[in-house]
């Protein structure tokens, strides 16, 4: 009932959408006479802001035409090269030749599916582009998967990374960023178990919560404080009719943007009206600034409610992975199987999503990897998103994973 009353205010809020669209523009637009009267500059910000509050925001594209290699520009084309019903494997081929291509490391960058589309890691991606062949798992909103397509679990996830590592060959390299890093590491263990002749040469793990006892944050908390039973009775919905999923039970994408906005209330009503003193100012760089941030942040996607509620108990209730008590298709995951494939885990000092130990709690747990093949760097001063993307990324953590991949 809840994902219907909320497509139904959808549906009230889209001509007020559009007028305040049309109204921005009559009134900051060079060849419309309003544009030019008193209160101009006041009537566009003050349209642009109620547009942007209350329009649709669709998936962001990619946006990574051109990348440098060896200091030249090069063209970047987006491939699908496996296609999988909750999935899309996105390679980013660089325009160059193969001898450069084949002398260049391969990385599989394993997106969250945490509410945000994959292209959140655009900034991520850029910063790899110029030293790595990049692959990426591009995550299908769930509401667009017909029932008929099967549920979708956190062990098919498993699987699915595996599938992904095999496809690519020994030879690559995978890095996965906050959620995944759980399930990436159990895909490897068993492959390590089962002898896989597919294993990886080596993993990064990026502010994932490989222990979630460690440094508790607020998420981890409400986790531990809701019985399993409340995540399924306020937080699962059904596919309304008019989406191909129609039927399809999940997390439906505006309650978690709607958790996301509650856990920093106050950041996100400076912002906005930050950016309306932006348009009144006529500061077009940071206001601009404001709509690419905001275009990624309110760009959510529904989730499985297989995978979000076996990601609830698994992961944060029962801790199965550290306890060494999880099982996938009859196989005990265990990392201490794992030894040729070198592991650097990396955290933010301030990260406020998975806090500090959770991610390095994977060095312990992958106790047959020689010391000299294990790396850790905590970044000072930085928080979740800082990891992955912004100055900090690109000047410090992201030239320690280029040296890390080179070195294995």
């Amino acid at each position: 009932m809840l994902y219907h009353l909320h497509e139904m205010h959808r549906a009230i809020m889209s001509p007020l959408a559009h007028f305040t669209e049309v109204g921005s523009k009559l009134f900051s637009h060079p060849a419309s006479p309003l544009a030019y009267s008193p209160m101009a500059r006041q009537m566009a910000a003050g349209y642009e802001l109620i547009h942007r509050i209350g329009k649709k925001y669709e998936k962001p594209a990619w946006g990574l035409p051109t990348t440098e290699v060896n200091g030249k520009p090069v063209s970047v084309t987006e491939e699908v090269v496996l296609s999988k019903p909750f999935c899309n494997l996105i390679y980013f081929r660089r325009d160059i030749s193969d001898k450069v291509r084949k002398a260049t490391p391969k990385m599989l960058v394993i997106a969250p599916m945490s509410g945000h589309h994959a292209t959140l890691l655009r900034d991520t991606v850029r910063a790899l582009l110029p030293e790595h062949e990049i692959y990426v798992t591009d995550w299908i909103d769930a509401r667009m998967v017909p029932l008929a397509d099967g549920a979708f679990g956190l062990n098919d996830y498993v699987r699915y990374v595996q599938d992904f590592v095999r496809h690519l060959g020994p030879d690559v390299h995978v890095m996965s960023v906050c959620q995944p890093t759980v399930p990436a590491l159990a895909a490897i263990s068993l492959m390590a178990t089962n002898k896989d002749p597919c294993l990886p040469r080596s993993m990064v793990m990026m502010g994932g919560p490989i222990d979630p006892r460690c440094s508790p944050t607020q998420v981890n908390r409400l986790a531990t404080t809701k019985p399993f039973e409340w995540f399924e009775e306020k937080l699962i919905h059904t596919v309304p009719a008019q989406y191909p999923g129609a039927g399809r039970r999940v997390y439906p994408g505006f309650l978690q943007h709607a958790g996301f906005l509650s856990m920093n209330p106050d950041r996100h009503l400076k912002s906005h009206y930050d950016f309306y003193l932006d348009l009144l100012r006529g500061d077009d760089e940071d206001a601009e600034a404001h709509r690419r941030f905001y275009n990624e942040y309110n760009a959510v996607l529904d989730m499985s409610a297989d995978f979000y509620l076996d990601t609830i108990r698994t992961v944060f209730q029962d801790f199965d992975l550290p306890n060494g008590t999880w099982e996938i298709d009859g196989q005990l995951v265990r990392p201490a199987d794992i030894k040729s494939v070198a592991l650097f885990t990396i955290e933010g000092e301030l990260d406020d999503i998975s806090g500090e130990g959770q991610t390095r709690a994977a060095q312990a747990l992958c106790s047959g990897i020689p010391a000299k093949r294990k790396q850790h760097y905590t970044a000072p001063e930085c928080g979740h998103y800082g990891i992955f993307s912004g100055r900090r990324w690109r000047t410090t953590i992201c030239p320690q994973i280029a040296e890390f991949v080179r070195r294995f």
